[in-house]
């Protein structure tokens, strides 16, 4: 294969890469047999200034977790999840590119790389970050998964992108360790 054609394979592998949504972040307790929990209750939603979203995430959560057969059994629960929220400033984008481009003139070839950056443009956004912690029911951290949207205003978007948000978390749970 040419060799300017592998390197134009890479490129566009790593802007891939780079384009695709990072997954949310998760840690778990190793030595935590998740295998035994069917029962949860949810604790009570955390005081924030978005008493609204705080509201919506909760139940989402609930339902998320129903959906994957864990019954909301307040009385004996297995575990405990509660989440926090958390809404920031989101840096205005800036967007860096790579160019990468190969010609032939005459008998001669070559390749030319470039780089190009631009200058934060746009209007600031808003980014609201959830972390969803569940607990054994001696209040021991077992698991916690945090993901973070972007929103502007609130009513359907802000919903739908918080529910998108909760599900991203909620698919890492239980998690399944790696197989030696």
């Amino acid at each position: 294969m040419n060799p300017s054609r592998i390197i134009a394979l890479l490129f566009g592998t790593l802007l891939l890469a780079a384009c695709a949504g990072t997954p949310p972040r998760t840690d778990y307790n190793v030595d935590f047999n998740f295998s035994k929990l069917e029962n949860f209750t949810m604790l009570p939603a955390p005081i924030t200034d978005d008493p609204i979203s705080a509201e919506r995430i909760s139940n989402q959560i609930s339902r998320d977790l129903t959906s994957k057969g864990f019954k909301d059994y307040p009385r004996a629960p297995d575990f405990l999840v509660g989440f926090d929220l958390a809404t920031q400033d989101k840096p205005k984008d800036s967007n860096v590119s790579i160019g990468l481009g190969t010609g032939t003139w005459g008998s001669n070839g070559g390749i030319s790389l470039g780089t190009a950056v631009d200058l934060p443009t746009g209007k600031d956004t808003k980014e609201q970050i959830i972390d969803i912690r569940i607990y054994d029911p001696s209040r021991r951290l077992i698991w916690r998964g945090t993901d973070s949207y972007d929103f502007s205003s609130g009513g359907d978007k802000k919903a739908q992108a918080a529910q998108k948000a909760v599900a991203n978390i909620l698919a890492q749970f239980p998690p399944q360790p790696a197989k030696q």
